[in-house]
């Protein structure tokens, strides 16, 4: 019996350390996720802006290129001859669509455990989405953001044609720059068709949701969006240089902007498991001690009998 009273003791002292690691480590993601909430709130304020001025950029080359293909097609439809349409409205590379032979997915995860069903949740849905949309693994290039994902799909021989490990907890800009101007350069070399950005958005601190955005081309641009559109913009040399760039850091921008979106939702992830971790130390804790209390008292009644019973044998 004294034995086991010794069992649950150090039990009891095992547990209470964790759940000491736990509490710890759960305050420090606290931290961390009210630290990324701010710069994300401040980055969204820049995107909004950047949006703003490259819709008003594009927007006369938008309007021109779609009354060109309305042109082009009321001509093939009326059996005009097609040279006698002009044809002279180029729109940056990174805002046209052209025929996808290859799709390529940026998935961020991350680089170590301890965060619940955060990773797990963005692997299933990766990989129900590449079994449905693709039969091969020609059709589509995977770029890992995150230890835990580039080792997932390692392991299970896709597609991997990028990784990148050691992200920081609250990433800056320039840290992330070698990501972001990557995945844009190869798309512009035409190492795929088309870019989704693949993470879980941070809904707020308990929830999270599994998010595939397409970034590239940018085709989501709504002249309508545009609020004042009598202001004018001063570009040297041209409207056309501008946009070119400075299409590819609003591509940047957001992917950027998805990368802490996707951070804020790992550390509320990690604190809400930190916290599941710390509750059950502490009921385990509670069990424990109740099992040692009855022990005790189990022990005790019988020393108290056998000094009776031996009592009761000397009279």
């Amino acid at each position: 019996m004294a034995e086991s009273l010794m069992d649950i003791k150090r039990r009891i002292a095992s547990t209470k350390k964790t759940g000491q690691i736990t509490s710890a480590m759960q305050m420090v993601s606290g931290a961390k996720l009210s630290q990324i909430e701010k710069n994300s709130l401040a980055y969204q304020q820049y995107t909004n802006k950047i949006r703003e001025i490259v819709t008003h950029l594009a927007a006369s080359q938008l309007i021109a290129s779609a009354r060109q293909k309305s042109t082009a097609n009321a001509a093939a439809n009326n059996g005009t001859s097609q040279k006698s349409v002009q044809h002279d409205i180029t729109l940056s590379n990174l805002l046209v669509e052209r025929p996808i032979k290859k799709t390529g997915y940026l998935v961020i995860t991350s680089d170590r455990g301890l965060v619940g069903a955060y990773n797990s949740s963005i692997l299933k849905a990766m990989v129900e989405m590449i079994s449905k949309n693709h039969k091969s693994a020609d059709e589509y290039a995977i770029l890992a953001v995150g230890g835990t994902g580039a080792d997932f799909f390692k392991a299970r021989q896709m597609n991997l044609s990028y990784e990148y490990r050691g992200v920081s907890d609250v990433p800056s800009f320039n840290e992330v720059r070698e990501i972001i101007k990557t995945a844009v350069a190869m798309y512009d070399s035409g190492v795929f068709d088309e870019l989704y950005v693949c993470y879980n958005h941070h809904v707020n601190s308990l929830t999270s949701a599994f998010r595939a955005e397409k970034m590239l081309p940018i085709t989501d641009l709504d002249v309508s969006e545009v609020t004042d559109k009598d202001q004018e913009y001063i570009t040297e040399p041209s409207v056309d240089d501008a946009l070119d760039a400075i299409l590819p850091q609003y591509a940047e921008s957001l992917i950027y902007g998805a990368l802490l979106d996707s951070k804020t939702a790992e550390h509320s992830a990690s604190m809400t498991a930190m916290k599941s971790a710390t509750d059950n130390a502490n009921n385990l804790i509670s069990d424990l001690s109740i099992k040692f209390n009855r022990a005790r008292q189990a022990q005790i009644t019988t020393e108290i009998t056998e000094i009776v019973g031996g009592a009761a044998a000397l009279e």
